[in-house]
């Protein structure tokens, strides 16, 4: 099976022979894209007329080759799905109502050591190892909801310095995502009975556990890069003085953390569970911190607790720096 550099490089070279005649005078492009977390190369088609293109991932392809093990087959539903998205196109760009933005720009954390490459490319303010950039939400439905990342060169369209970005974002955000924090118990009961688990068995499962004693879940009511919601100190503070203790707060993904009190354990511990728990079942692009964060109810502040090694979130481990001597230098 082809590694991904090699995957890459035979899908440049084959992808256009599956598409259809009246797409091969145009030129495939190939160009890396910073997603949260993670780079991803992405396939458009450049020709006369073609104002937008749809862009297919090389990285989800090679997922597919994994899973099939059938270059052909994936070549062959990834010519099919550009085909369609051509085909279904608009023909004119909509145009984004600049005017609603300074109404619509919100918060996302981020990795910070994970996403240098973004950050450089995306206004940002530094949280702790984490890194606050900003989201324009262009669309809010039902079926989900529309935004882009906003970058150095949306932010220029904008006219919006970062300062002005974030003053917008405190209040955006509350309003667009609502903060909300719930006991895992609840969590889990809803779980049970969206599955069809009757009231009464649910609770039963569940048991009686004193709230000192539970986890909460920090989010948002959408659970849509609710992970901010630990930023507003307010909703910290009050579920500290319910529970009469300061707080530890272990990031879940980047739509939720989980909060307990300072009294159910060694921050270092459970900062070893989290990145266990990173690795083994958050998938990367995902995935926000290995560290976990202390919350003090009495000087209402939120900072590390813990500085663990494992500063990237994708497994790689930084080679150390090799260190000479003057007389090694010589030798």
């Amino acid at each position: 099976m082809m590694n991904y550099e090699i995957f890459k490089e035979v899908v440049k070279e084959k992808f256009m022979d599956f598409l259809p005649e009246q797409y091969q005078n145009m030129k495939l492009a190939v160009n890396p894209t910073e997603k949260v977390n993670h780079t991803v190369d992405g396939l458009t088609l450049m020709g006369e007329g073609v104002r937008v293109s749809p862009t297919i991932y090389i990285n989800n392809m090679y997922k597919h080759y994994k899973d099939t093990d059938n270059l052909e087959l994936v070549l062959t539903d990834a010519a099919a799905m550009m085909e369609k998205a051509m085909r279904e196109a608009p023909d004119n760009v909509p145009s984004l109502d600049m005017e609603s933005a300074k109404d619509n720009i919100v918060f996302q954390l981020v990795n910070t050591e994970q996403n240098k490459a973004l950050l450089e490319d995306a206004p940002n303010r530094a949280f702790q190892d984490l890194s606050i950039i900003y989201r324009w939400v262009v669309k809010v439905e039902d079926s989900g909801i529309q935004s882009t990342v906003v970058h150095n060169s949306l932010a220029k369209q904008l006219g919006m310095s970062e300062d002005e970005m974030f003053k917008a974002a405190v209040e955006n955000t509350r309003r667009i995502f609502p903060p909300r924090i719930r006991n895992m118990n609840e969590v889990i009961k809803d779980m049970f009975m969206k599955d069809g688990m009757p009231l009464e068995i649910a609770e039963m499962m569940i048991g009686e556990i004193p709230p000192e004693q539970s986890m909460y879940v920090i989010s948002n009511e959408q659970g849509i890069n609710g992970a901010i919601s630990m930023l507003y100190e307010d909703k910290l503070h009050a579920l500290a003085e319910d529970l009469e203790t300061d707080l530890y707060i272990m990031p879940s993904s980047v739509h939720e953390v989980i909060a307990v009190s300072s009294n159910m354990g060694d921050p270092n511990e459970l900062a070893q569970m989290v990145a266990e728990i990173n690795m083994d079942q958050v998938s990367l692009e995902e995935r926000l911190s290995n560290q976990v964060y202390h919350y003090d109810k009495d000087l209402r502040k939120l900072s590390l607790a813990t500085d663990t090694p494992n500063k990237r979130l994708d497994g790689i481990v930084a080679e150390p720096k090799l260190i000479y001597s003057a007389t090694e230098k010589s030798r």
